[in-house]
């Protein structure tokens, strides 16, 4: 019995190693800047583009941090995109999603004695573009739709910058 779970362990492990090795994407990290409602927030970050799973679809793991309205929020996301191409276009819109854990401090006034910090698990829909530029990197700009106690809504740009 534990001879199959490593064995499956092991396959687990070099399926998704070899589906990156083969990317027609390539690899990249960047940083990430935007707004968000609910709350009204300065959103800055950062994302790692580890390329294609499958045809079209990539994984983008990001780590994002929230100020103002007495919060700071940081936001670990999995989200997965799925690309389309626009024939004649170097435009490549996306849509996707993904689960966000965020981890929400509140800045309480000094007479309030309860829990100022909270986790909270969400998902995200997510709906964006990528645009290459002439040096090889890559722009984005990205709607992201939350579903749960985590922000209602992110506008964000960034770039990505292969590794």
């Amino acid at each position: 019995m534990l001879r199959r779970f490593l064995a499956f362990a092991l396959v687990a492990l070099v399926v998704p190693a070899a589906a990156l090795a083969q990317s027609r994407v390539g690899n990249a990290i960047g940083p990430r800047v935007g707004l968000s409602s609910d709350p009204d927030q300065l959103v800055l970050g950062g994302q790692l583009d580890l390329g294609e799973l499958a045809p079209d679809i990539t994984f983008t793991p990001n780590l994002e941090f929230g100020f103002g309205d007495d919060f700071l929020v940081v936001a670990v996301n999995g989200d997965l995109h799925y690309h389309f191409l626009i024939q004649g276009s170097q435009w490549r819109p996306y849509v996707g999603g993904g689960l966000g854990i965020n981890f929400i401090d509140w800045d309480a006034p000094a007479w309030y004695r309860g829990d100022t910090s909270e986790t909270e698990v969400g998902a995200n829909l997510i709906l964006g573009a990528i645009v290459p530029t002439r040096t090889g990197s890559r722009f984005f700009t990205e709607m992201k739709f939350g579903i749960g106690d985590i922000p209602e809504f992110k506008w964000l740009v960034g770039w990505n910058f292969g590794m």
